[in-house]
């Protein structure tokens, strides 16, 4: 039995908002404790607010990316890398012209019922 998978057809998460999500593990390949993405997020694209139960690691490929933890704004650039505890609040977006290329990575996985996404209305 081989100790070693190897991920050539990531999963790609369904939006509606023109930013790709390739999951290469996570719950779609049954990996729990872990989820690693590829992400693209087009200019002007923004999430709402989320408190997650996990751990979220990100490092900036290409492009910027802003971040609002707990009310405080950071902007990452290409090289850049940050690690947000899970219980912060934040908001993830790319208020700037370009796209931004990413991996992101959540311990435990990233799963819609732990994200703790707030409604678009509420800030």
């Amino acid at each position: 039995m081989k100790k070693y998978k190897i991920q050539k057809s990531p999963f790609v998460v369904p939006t509606n908002d023109g930013k790709l999500i390739q999951e290469h593990w996570g719950n779609s390949t049954e990996n729990p404790n872990i989820s690693i993405a590829h992400m693209i997020a087009p200019p002007n694209w923004s999430e709402p607010h989320q408190t997650p139960e996990f751990d979220e690691f990100t490092l900036i490929i290409s492009g910027k990316k802003q971040f609002e933890i707990d009310g405080e704004v950071i902007v990452l650039e290409k090289g850049q890398s940050i690690m947000i505890e899970k219980g912060a609040r934040i908001r993830y977006s790319n208020p700037f012209p370009e796209e931004c290329e990413y991996i992101a990575i959540c311990l435990p996985a990233f799963s819609m019922e732990k994200v703790n996404r707030e409604d678009e209305g509420v800030d």
